[in-house]
């Protein structure tokens, strides 16, 4: 039986975006999609408390780390000495690491998940160590990876321009349509009241507060958008200046939210915008349109990938163009009705079942 380590070091339980979403949806498929291999979850001690009280799936197994994933420079040091004689010592025939970085020296076949080479385009969305951590171990882990996993092709290019990693050593995997629909939404009045919402159009535009999201263009641009702009996600040091810019605006800064709260969002709004200038593969446009709320978006990178004809796309450089394709979608009820029901088919075109047997695929690839 083929042993397989699943390295989900990274993932701090509800800090951890949408490399957390694909973790949590991807990992309790792959049992089924190889019932022939032992799936074993390597993580620090915060999602392994978590799985000890709710394992995600009971043929999955689990060994702790013990170290803390919320400190992100001890666990890139972990990774590379605690995880990889965790690895050893489990006798792992083949390590996955589902995001970017992977430990260097075990002797079992790696397989790793790029998600995207944002730090290329972008460097200034990670600061400090980690910014250097991560311009040292990605490209490492990619190079010495036996197969390197994507989601999109745009970062199968990315991986080619920017690292030299030869295109026939990628597998473009595309994601699901999101998280799963676990929660019962929080109702409307309660949500309005408690978040300050007004009455009124709601554009909801849920990201990490980073640059490459782009958030500051989409702020200016609500300036002639008659609607209230809500911006879901974790806190990052990016949040003052963007309450400064928000500042004479109807725009609410949420912080991050639970399930319940983000479903009923989805509910309430209006539409969703997503500007951001670079994406792996862009979750939050498929979340939205498996819930039926029409989408406009950036036309960079993976985007117009994965939204097909199913969103209004404008350029993100142009504040203008994001505020005439909000205040379109917002006064036309026909054009939100046409990109609803095209969101839902273009949703179902992705699957979360399809992407762990293709996971598997890469699995066997490595092994061969």
């Amino acid at each position: 039986m083929t042993r397989v380590g699943l390295n989900l070091l990274y993932l701090a339980p509800g800090n951890t975006g949408g490399m957390e979403t694909y973790a949590r949806a991807l990992v309790p498929r792959l049992p089924a999609a190889w019932p022939q291999a032992r799936f074993t979850v390597f993580a620090g001690c915060e999602l392994a408390a978590e799985w000890r009280r709710h394992p995600w799936h009971r043929a999955v197994g689990l060994v702790e780390v013990p170290v803390s994933a919320s400190t992100r420079v001890r666990r890139a040091v972990a990774e590379q000495t605690l995880l990889a004689g965790a690895l050893a010592r489990h006798r792992v025939d083949l390590v996955h690491s589902l995001a970017s970085t992977t430990p260097l020296l075990v002797r079992a076949r790696t397989v790793v998940t790029v998600h995207d080479l944002i730090y290329k385009r972008f460097p200034d969305a990670h600061a400090g160590m980690l910014a250097r951590g991560v311009a040292l171990l990605v490209p490492l882990a990619a190079r010495r990876a036996d197969r390197v996993i994507t989601e999109s092709w745009a970062t199968a290019e990315d991986l080619g321009r920017f690292l030299g990693v030869p295109a026939e050593k990628v597998d473009v995997v595309p994601g699901g349509p999101g998280a799963d629909l676990a929660a019962a939404p929080t109702p409307e009045t309660e949500l309005r009241e408690r978040l300050g919402l007004p009455a009124g159009p709601l554009v909801l535009s849920p990201s990490a507060h980073r640059p490459h999201k782009n958030l500051e263009r989409l702020i200016e641009a609500m300036r002639s958008v008659d609607a209230t702009l809500v911006l879901p996600g974790y806190a990052t040091p990016f949040d003052a200046e963007l309450r400064e810019r928000a500042d004479g605006t109807r725009v609410v800064l949420t912080g991050w939210l639970s399930n319940a709260d983000l479903e009923g969002l989805y509910r309430l709004a209006t539409c969703l915008a997503f500007p951001s200038l670079a994406e792996g593969f862009g979750l939050p446009v498929l979340e939205a349109m498996r819930r039926g709320l029409p989408v406009a978006c950036a036309d960079t990178t993976s985007l117009p990938e994965v939204a097909g004809d199913a969103a209004l796309l404008f350029d993100p450089l142009e504040t203008g163009a994001i505020a005439g394709a909000l205040r379109r979608l917002i006064g036309d009820d026909g054009l939100r009705h046409d990109l609803a029901a095209r969101g839902r088919e273009r949703a179902e075109r992705f699957s979360w079942e399809k992407a762990a047997e293709e996971t598997v695929a890469s699995y066997r690839s490595a092994l061969s």
